[in-house]
């Protein structure tokens, strides 16, 4: 399933957006990010229930993932914004069926959307 994004666009630094991508119910997710001249990184992870999450380090405390199932969505929601938080987002599907852990690996996701652009201003 061809993941999504949306809800990407400018903000000024201290601020919020919220992320969306739709997706499967039955897949753990992750949310990757990769700016200008860098290469992509983990942002955040969720597993195919929502039960267990993972962030990396320079977000923790400022953003949340979560899902809804019944929805088939998975959400970013990005507060305390910074401008070094600019780049563009990605959502990402698993490539296991109902994954128990949240992947923090690139190459553990099989199915990519085309990414959304968030601009924080200083």
């Amino acid at each position: 399933v061809q993941p999504v994004e949306s809800g990407g666009g400018l903000v000024q630094a201290g601020g919020s957006l919220r992320l969306t991508c739709a997706a499967s119910s039955n897949y753990g997710m992750g949310w990757f990010r990769q700016a200008p001249g860098k290469e992509r990184e983990f942002v955040s992870a969720v597993n195919w229930s929502g039960g267990d999450t993972r962030y990396a380090d320079f977000v923790k405390g400022r953003f949340t993932v979560s899902r809804d199932n019944a929805k088939d969505t998975v959400y970013l929601q990005m507060n305390s914004l910074k401008p070094e938080d600019t780049a563009v987002y990605y959502c990402a599907v698993s490539r296991v069926y109902q994954t128990i852990w949240p992947e923090v690996m690139a190459s553990q996701y099989a199915y990519w959307g085309q990414g959304t652009q968030v601009t924080v201003s200083s």
